[in-house]
């Protein structure tokens, strides 16, 4: 069967091209112009995502050949773009930068295998018609991807932006579709590697709003339609969208979802409410008490930015450590890991967590892991089965400084990546599992069925108890 579906790919040369405000403001101008048009992002990333989807309206969705199947990248991405009016999907670091010097796993590979037209971002600063030689490198280095247009940036001035236009439409077939002016005020903070994320960011809608006149004054959008439309059409074999394949009703499965934990695939709670599970959104500042349900999922974020706040709330916290110790089925990546431990310590002061776990957290001026992850499962434990290899990443400044508990068991052995310790990830204590590898669902057999299962009997436990 093949799809309409409008579609570009935004991609730089390098990172730090300026993709993410092209991206942010062509949606937000396509937003306000009444267009439906569904974001996505490739690689693994939370951050950009969620400005993404901000200035999109509707959630953005990861695609990514490493953690999941190509055929499921294209499922996703017919899945979520059909009945919208086109689809823009924003690329990472350069454009043919993958895992290796075949440019596996990149954005181009992405927009190979999607039949999408690119639109190429490019930094102009301090050069002129070696832009042309550059685009032109471009066009003969990979034949196979189509350039749409490009859009110059840091342009210093009229002639600038007239020498390098007359350089590259006079060189190649390539339209330049817009050129934005070298500003010295960056129009969102930054973070660690990347941005401050927008749950956490000061106006953000103020924000989006100055990228959307940006777009407007300096891009014309108009032929970035006609550049989405011009994408053929995209076949796919039927057996490839496929659903969930069975439901259980009634289990509710709480979602720690506020400005220091909210790096959630989307993909990950869409599947669970396909498998049957009632998703219950808890803030960890707000909520007092654990509300009635069948497991915990506490996803990763900044709980270090925070951890004087979140501290304050210990009758969740006691919730939290009362159900653990019970039985209550807990899943938490990386920020969940750190917010389940005894104590984290930050700008030198140190704040008292849930206390589930014995470990105590300390941060780093500089990334202690960063990158993809490979994992193979060894030994018992409530969610994944032994042997069972998964793919993933991690991305934190922290560390386990004291890991002081012997009954505590890690799960995950690494084969690639660094994990908690001693080349190992996953700690397990009755059905609580915490990691720094972060799993999409697309990509880990098991991991909504593990959840599903767990959330179950343990319902079932009480309604016995009771």
């Amino acid at each position: 069967m093949s799809y309409n579906i409008p579609r570009v790919v935004v991609a730089g040369l390098k990172g730090g091209s300026g993709k993410t405000t092209l991206s942010l403001g062509l949606l937000e101008n396509f937003k306000k112009s009444g267009k439906k048009i569904v974001p996505f992002k490739k690689g693994p990333d939370y951050i950009d995502p969620g400005w993404l989807s901000k200035a999109a309206g509707r959630p953005c969705y990861n695609l990514d050949a490493f953690l999941f199947p190509e055929k499921k990248v294209l499922a996703s991405f017919i899945k979520h773009s059909s009945g919208a009016e086109g689809a823009l999907i924003e690329g990472n670091r350069g454009l043919f930068d993958g895992m290796d010097e075949k440019g596996t796993f990149s954005t181009a590979r992405l927009a190979r295998d999607l039949s999408a037209p690119v639109i190429l971002i490019i930094d102009c600063t301090k050069v002129t018609a070696t832009i042309a030689a550059m685009v032109k490198g471009v066009l003969s280095f990979d034949e196979e991807i189509k350039i749409g247009g490009v859009v110059l940036n840091n342009i210093a001035g009229e002639r600038h932006e007239r020498v390098i236009r007359s350089a590259i439409e006079g060189h190649t077939d390539v339209s330049v579709v817009g050129a934005f002016r070298r500003s010295g005020q960056k129009l969102i903070e930054e973070r660690h590697l990347g941005l401050l994320p927008q749950h956490e960011s000061n106006g953000t809608q103020d924000v989006l709003q100055r990228m959307e006149e940006l777009v407007a004054g300096s891009v014309n959008t108009e032929m970035v339609l006609g550049i989405m439309s011009s994408a053929g059409p995209l076949a796919v074999d039927d057996e490839v969208l496929t659903g969930a394949s069975g439901k259980d009703d009634n289990v509710r499965i709480g979602v720690m979802r506020d400005s220091a934990f909210q790096f959630y695939y989307p993909d990950n709670l869409e599947l669970l409410k396909e498998s049957g599970a009632e998703i219950v959104d808890i803030n960890a500042f707000g909520d007092g008490n654990l509300p009635d349900i069948d497991a915990l999922y506490i996803g990763g974020g900044f709980p270090e930015t925070q951890a004087a706040a979140l501290a304050v709330n210990r009758t969740l916290m006691k919730d939290i450590k009362d159900g653990a110790d019970s039985g209550l089925p807990v899943y938490a990546e990386c920020g969940g890991l750190m917010y389940l431990g005894d104590e984290i310590e930050s700008g030198g002061e140190t704040f008292k967590m849930a206390g589930v776990l014995p470990l105590r957290f300390s941060m780093s001026d500089r990334p202690v892991a960063h990158g993809y992850t490979e994992v193979q499962v060894e030994g018992d434990n409530p969610y994944f089965e032994a042997g069972t290899e998964l793919k993933g990443h991690e991305f934190h400044y922290s560390d386990i400084v004291d890991m002081s508990s012997d009954a505590l068991e890690l799960t995950f052995r690494m084969k690639r990546g660094k994990g908690i310790k001693e080349g190992f990830d996953g700690i397990t204590y009755r059905n609580v599992f915490a990691t720094y590898t972060h799993l999409h669902a697309l990509g880990s057999p098991g991991w909504v069925s593990g959840i599903i299962k767990l959330a179950s009997k343990y319902r079932s436990a009480r309604g016995t108890a009771t």
